[in-house]
């Protein structure tokens, strides 16, 4: 089996089921979707919020995720976008373009739900 370590910090939101936060190999860190929620378990809807601060929410608790296990927002290689529907792409991007200015690859998909009824999740790939 390979030699990884999972990773769990309390300044992100606690996984929603039986995963980590993130796993962490010598060389790579590999982190699970992060919803707009917060580390006290708060989640943005979009009554309360906009796709903006979702988006920074997600990214804010990508980069928790990240730093607990060694890493940062700066050495990401891959995101994995997930919209509930595409109406919300230009939001999403102009909030998520002040984060990565390194423009790391990225996939962005419409999907028909998201956990809790969120509509965006954000995971990526980092290296150590």
């Amino acid at each position: 089996m390979a030699d990884f370590k999972p990773v769990f910090t309390k300044d992100a939101a606690f996984p929603a089921g039986p995963y980590s936060q993130a796993v962490a190999t010598s060389s790579t860190i590999y982190c699970s979707g992060q919803i707009p929620c917060t580390p006290t378990g708060q989640i943005l809807t979009l009554e309360s919020s906009t796709i903006s601060a979702m988006t920074e929410l997600c990214i804010n608790n990508l980069s928790a995720v990240l730093k607990a296990a060694g890493s940062s927002i700066e050495k990401v290689v891959k995101v994995n976008v997930f919209l509930t529907t595409m109406d919300n792409f230009a939001e999403m991007n102009a909030a998520y373009e002040k984060f990565f200015k390194h423009k790391p690859a990225r996939s962005c998909v419409a999907v028909y739900q998201l956990p809790k009824g969120v509509p965006i999740e954000i995971e990526c790939i980092a290296l150590a």
